[in-house]
């Protein structure tokens, strides 16, 4: 099976930072076609110190409105990001195709995949288990102390920080387990892409920032940039708004980022590997 050509009238090259496009200043790159051998428009740039302030800054401005959403809001969110990417499902499946030069069939499992667990995430908000909520009620006759009503469940941590896979440019990247848990739980969410998938990337993160336009939710809810690990990366976790990352990739590149991100004052939670655990905490 041989996908159609990538219709390209769809990009731009530009990084979206709170519902916003942003060029990138840095290093020129674009995608490749490992198939055909042939380099891939639009031509992408690398993002710096700068965009990646103004994502975090942007995301922890909307922490405050998002986590206050309730579940049905956040699942329908979910299932609108869902709807929106199967809207333009053929334009992302050939150009993942072009990118990867993996088979269509693989690629249009992985689409599936994506937005399966984007609604899977919206069954459990809806289920309502997931925020542990615990209630041990009052004791006022204990002896020698009475004990007062005491009351937990899970609350988001704040700003998330994912880092795209280079080996699932759908399942694990822009859209995938850790972006979706992350905005289940009420956490927005910094995606830093992979190189190998800018034009895909950006087609998946459009249909983000169109679901988050549509249901009203802060702009700073998403933001998607491009750069390379070793700066721009290190930058997203070292920054002391991002408050957990999510990231998939190689043995050495995980433990620069967390080694990194252990040198802050305040540590982030790190999850090395693609996890559907949500980036909330106890209270």
């Amino acid at each position: 099976m041989t996908a159609t050509m990538p219709d390209t009238s769809r990009l731009t090259g530009q990084m979206l930072i709170a519902g916003s496009p942003a060029h990138g200043t840095g290093t020129p790159m674009r995608a490749f076609n490992p198939s055909t051998g042939q380099y891939l428009e639009p031509v992408y740039h690398h993002g710096d110190q700068s965009h990646v302030d103004a994502a975090c800054t942007a995301a922890a401005a909307a922490f405050a409105a998002y986590r206050t959403t309730t579940s049905e809001q956040r699942a329908e969110f979910l299932e609108a990001i869902a709807a929106n990417i199967e809207a333009i499902r053929g334009d992302i499946i050939a150009r993942a195709v072009a990118e990867s030069g993996l088979l269509e069939a693989r690629i249009t499992g992985e689409v599936g995949r994506t937005t399966g667990r984007l609604r899977l995430f919206a069954g459990v908000l809806r289920e309502g288990s997931w925020n542990g909520a615990r209630i041990d009620p009052a004791r006022p006759d204990r002896t020698p102390l009475p004990r007062p009503d005491i009351r937990q469940r899970f609350i988001p941590l704040g700003p998330v920080a994912v880092f795209g896979a280079s080996n699932f440019p759908l399942a694990f990247s822009v859209a995938g387990g850790d972006t979706a848990s992350a905005l289940a739980a009420g956490c927005p969410v910094v995606v830093k892409a992979h190189d190998a998938y800018p034009g895909t990337s950006e087609l998946v993160g459009r249909a983000i920032t169109e679901a988050v336009a549509d249901a009203g939710l802060p702009a700073g809810t998403f933001s998607l940039l491009f750069g390379s690990g070793p700066e721009l990366g290190i930058a997203l976790v070292t920054d002391p708004r991002i408050k957990a990352v999510g990231f998939t990739g190689s043995r050495a590149a995980g433990t620069a980022l967390v080694a990194a991100a252990a040198g802050r004052p305040e540590s982030p939670r790190t999850t090395p590997t693609v996890s559907t655990r949500s980036a909330a905490k106890p209270t």
